[in-house]
C-alpha cells in the first residue's frame, strides 16, 4: 500500500556540489551518498523518508513550494536556519502576507526560503484554532 511506504521527493539543482553543501551545511540534512547512475544525491529527512537533488539544467526549478518541512516551533527554526546563512522571503501581496517572514494560513504559520538552486522550501507549523 502506498499509505505505508516510504517516499523520496526529487528536486532538480543545476549545481549538485553547491546543492549537496546547502543541504548539509545550512539545513542540517544528514547525506546519504549517491542514487544510482543519474548523478542523484540522497539526503535523510525524518520519518524515514528521502530527499534526492539530482543534476538538471537550469529553469528546472519551479516557481512553488516543493518541499515543506514540518517543525514544533517555526520562529525557532527561522532563528537557527537564518545563523546558518538561510534567507527567508517576505510577502506583502493581498492573498499573502508575512510578519517577520511568517504567514498565517488556517491552521498553520509557514516561513518560505530558496535553496541554493531556486526551488522554493517552506517551513510549516500547526497552531490551535479558535
Amino acid at each position: 500500500m502506498l499509505t505505508a511506504t516510504r517516499t523520496t521527493t526529487i528536486l532538480p539543482v543545476t549545481d549538485p556540489d553547491r546543492a549537496s553543501h546547502f543541504y548539509a551545511d545550512r539545513l542540517g540534512l544528514t547525506p546519504l551518498g549517491g542514487g544510482g547512475g543519474d548523478g542523484t544525491l540522497l539526503f535523510e529527512l525524518g520519518r524515514g523518508d528521502v530527499l534526492g537533488l539530482m543534476p538538471a539544467e537550469e529553469g528546472a526549478q519551479s516557481g512553488h513550494t516543493v518541499l515543506s518541512f514540518e517543525v514544533d516551533d517555526l520562529d525557532a527554526e527561522i532563528g537557527e536556519l537564518e545563523r546558518r546563512g538561510v534567507r527567508f522571503e517576505d510577502y506583502d501581496l493581498p492573498e499573502l502576507k508575512t510578519v517577520n517572514h511568517v504567514a498565517v494560513l488556517g491552521s498553520e504559520k509557514a516561513a518560505w526560503f530558496h535553496d541554493s538552486e531556486g526551488n522554493v522550501l517552506c517551513l510549516h507549523e500547526t497552531i490551535g484554532v479558535g
